[in-house]
């Protein structure tokens, strides 16, 4: 093609006969074949996936705990269907896959329904925390409430329970977790309420990593469909469940079976409030993905 001159327009018909053979050869033997094709595109999808940092990252399993202090007040008595809730992640969760949900992540939800307080019976709220926050991207969840604590609860989980000793770090002096369990310093062990001298756990600096544990009598659940990992706990002991330091606050439906992902709270008094700082384990009911 060297003797060819394009600018002034010349063409040969030997040229227009190579451009015609090479125009079929181009779409006929260097086509792929179907297998080709969706090798291509497997590869092309998992190299968009891996650039995104989705799906595969952003996948939470089933049993996943979720430790969320609230960003939101409000009274049983006086909120409102579809007022927004708001939250942060309390302490990095690990997920299996290498990621992780940064603690500070923000993590949303709303009230349902509400059944305000009369006739000698407190007020009812539906709600649900539905959607999480993971390095600027908002994927649903679907979560259940293992345990909630007042504010106050929270702060004094983080108080040592001794005075320092002189010349003693802050750092090691032993705390003691919502729901019981002891941790003997940052960093050091965490030991089971009910046996001193088992360990259930560790503390990693903004909380606690150990595997959940059903305890006898309440209806919180230890692994969940295979998922052993030890999970981000914060200021909660391995079997905590229920209600801590909020008064006349009962769970009625945790939204682990229907209606499930949705929380039904219920007040004993008209002056039930939930604060800015109060701590919630959530739960993952369903594998959540964006």
């Amino acid at each position: 093609m060297s003797g060819v001159n394009f600018g002034s327009g010349v063409v040969r018909p030997c040229v227009h006969f190579l451009i015609l053979v090479c125009g079929v050869f181009a779409s006929t033997a260097v086509l792929p074949t179907s297998a080709q094709r969706r090798q291509i595109g497997s590869a092309a999808q998992t190299q968009t996936t891996n650039s995104s940092g989705t799906p595969h990252e952003n996948k939470i399993p089933i049993g996943t705990i979720l430790p969320v202090v609230l960003r939101t007040s409000f009274e049983l008595d006086r909120c409102k269907p579809g007022e927004l809730l708001h939250g942060q992640i309390a302490q990095e969760v690990p997920l299996p896959n290498g990621a992780t949900i940064r603690r500070g992540s923000q993590i949303e939800g709303r009230i349902v329904e509400v059944t305000p307080a009369g006739g000698g019976t407190g007020a009812k709220v539906s709600m649900q925390f539905d959607r999480l926050n993971m390095r600027g991207r908002w994927i649903p969840v679907v979560t259940n409430l293992r345990a909630i604590a007042g504010f106050m609860t929270v702060i004094e989980a983080g108080v040592p329970d001794e005075a320092p000793a002189e010349g003693a770090p802050h750092e090691w002096l032993p705390t003691t977790q919502i729901g019981g369990d002891s941790v003997y310093g940052v960093w050091g062990p965490v030991m089971s309420w009910n046996g001193a001298s088992e360990v259930v756990g560790k503390s990693v600096g903004d909380g606690v990593l150990a595997r959940p544990r059903a305890r006898e009598g309440a209806d919180c659940r230890g692994e969940l469909e295979g998922n052993d990992n030890p999970q981000a706990l914060w200021v909660f002991s391995t079997d905590a469940c229920g209600v801590y330091g909020i008064e006349h606050l009962n769970i009625l439906h945790a939204g682990r079976t229907d209606p499930v992902g949705k929380i039904v709270l219920a007040s004993e008094t008209r002056n039930v409030k939930l604060k800015n700082g109060d701590g919630l384990l959530l739960r993952v009911n369903a594998a959540s993905h964006d």
